[in-house]
């Protein structure tokens, strides 16, 4: 299989393997940053007999000086996955509103936790509906997972390396918040705004719209464009490591599994006043 059928599926395909004798494992992960829980439009409707796992106390840890969405402790998560019917060496499909955030947030923390069997629903609910296939409101009682969490199985950063990778000869850190919250000119969630020193800027529509991804061929293109290459050691962050996850699963399928993410991303870089904080474009980096 092709690096994108092992990271995506469309609606039509995860359709045909779930009337087929090996279903995948589904997980119903949406998420808003603001407004209502997920939880609510998973009661509204659902696919048949997915499980809805909590983004922010399923999947990461307590918000504090790390992040607003840290690891999470891998003994919690093994136990909230093994919940949700998560089996060792079986395949896993995460799905979100739309946008592939949250998803992609899940589809990570799996692979950071060594299961590789995890793809996302390309498009989402949406491209479920919008395919004609059915939705569900019934909630499943799925049979305890036996899957096994063992971290690091994807790199990540911490506040120094993300600092060092900024640097001009260590490395690419892409920041893929939106250009004005780059900038330092407004910071709608965050208590300072900027970036971090020596950061370029690849706001996430520029590689994702509405959740979909397109050719491996333009992944490269626009990444190559903010700076990143075929080689050389390439990190991402965004503001607390959601964005920047579905940024990961980009650069996978442009190529690039061995990209590091900050997970704590800018939430953790201001909880310390020490750290340096740049504003407005950095000299010569690529247009936002």
């Amino acid at each position: 299989m092709s690096g994108t059928e092992t990271l995506l599926v469309e609606a039509d395909q995860l359709a045909a393997e779930l009337h087929g004798d090996d279903p995948p494992t589904l997980l119903d992960v949406r998420w808003r940053l603001t407004g209502p829980p997920g939880r609510d439009d998973y009661a509204d409707g659902h696919l048949p007999g997915a499980v809805f796992v909590d983004l922010d106390t399923d999947l990461c840890g307590p918000p504090g000086a790390a992040g607003r969405h840290p690891l999470p402790d891998p003994a919690a998560l093994q136990d909230a996955l093994r919940a949700a019917g998560v089996r060792a060496g079986h395949s896993v499909v995460v799905y979100d509103g739309g946008d592939g955030m949250s998803a992609a947030r899940a589809w990570w923390t799996l692979r950071w936790a060594g299961h590789r069997q995890v793809r996302l629903l390309h498009g989402g609910h949406p491209a479920w509906v919008a395919a004609g296939l059915p939705t569900s409101t019934e909630v499943p009682t799925p049979r305890p997972g036996d899957v096994e969490v063992r971290p690091g199985a994807l790199p990540v950063l911490v506040a120094a390396e993300a600092a060092r990778m900024a640097a001009a000869d260590e490395g690419t850190l892409v920041d893929v918040r939106a250009a004005p919250r780059y900038r330092g000119e407004t910071e709608p969630v965050d208590p300072v705004a900027g970036h971090v020193p020596g950061a370029v800027n690849l706001p996430a529509p520029e590689y994702v719209t509405e959740g979909r991804f397109p050719t491996a061929d333009v992944l490269r293109e626009r990444f190559a464009a903010a700076g990143v290459g075929a080689t050389g050691p390439v990190g991402v962050y965004c503001g607390s490591g959601v964005t920047a996850a579905q940024a990961v699963l980009a650069l996978h399928l442009a190529g690039r599994p061995d990209t590091a993410l900050y997970v704590g991303s800018w939430s953790n870089w201001v909880a310390d006043p020490s750290r340096p904080v740049a504003v407005a474009p950095e000299p010569g980096a690529a247009p936002a």
